[in-house]
């Protein structure tokens, strides 16, 4: 049974976080590390090894204070793990009509990948919560303002290209959330067990958030 999601914590800060191909003992400290740091929304990946089971590790250790959802979503298979894991919302790398029709059904939050003004509008007719801008760093924060200007009813998520930097850019074209992962969970200091800097990046990523608000 998937956790419930909250609109709540996501509002307080539509930042998600992406964890991909970690190992169950790095999910473990990112999440804490997450917790301490201010973030309110992960995803772990379904081509992660193990994902289902870290999906339910994650969902006990957030212990409710933060939304765990799947990546990676690509047929309904999937859907069936992430939410029998306990996953809370769900990402789609593009736009699976199956998939994002069966969130809707079930009321599960769902933000399929899609690009062109055509996929993103198909996206949202089918019941996304938002739409995954992706890859964002093909074409910037000037096309999250292009699009708004027709769309302005269907939410948008840039996901790839989000940094600290660009962060604030994307927010004033008019994006409603944000997948960041690299930025915020560098490999090489996850491997080398840089906590503290998980945390700080974190923080820091939340503070640009609410400044540029």
């Amino acid at each position: 049974m998937n956790a419930s999601f909250s609109r709540t914590l996501f509002q307080e800060l539509p930042i998600v976080g992406i964890l991909r191909g970690f190992t169950m003992g790095q999910m473990t400290e990112i999440v804490r590390a997450a917790l301490r740091g201010g973030l309110r929304n992960i995803e772990i990946t379904m081509n992660t090894p193990d994902a289902a089971r870290q999906l339910r590790e994650a969902v006990i250790v957030a212990e409710g204070r933060l939304n765990i959802g799947a990546g990676t979503v690509i047929n309904l298979e999937l859907l069936d793990q992430a939410l029998a894991a306990g996953a809370s919302f769900i990402v789609t790398p593009t736009v699976e009509p199956k998939v994002i029709t069966e969130c809707a059904n079930q009321k599960i939050p769902v933000f399929p990948g899609a690009l062109s003004p055509t996929e993103i509008v198909r996206a949202g007719e089918l019941g996304a919560m938002m739409v995954k801008v992706f890859p964002a760093e093909t074409v910037g924060p000037g096309y999250i303002r292009a699009l708004k200007a027709p769309l302005p009813h269907i939410k948008l998520l840039p996901t790839g290209g989000v940094d600290l930097k660009t962060l604030p850019d994307f927010l004033r074209a008019g994006a409603d959330g944000f997948g960041i992962g690299s930025p915020l969970f560098d490999r090489q200091r996850v491997e080398s067990c840089d906590w503290t800097w998980v945390e700080a990046q974190c923080r820091a990523f939340a503070e640009a958030y609410r400044q540029a608000c």
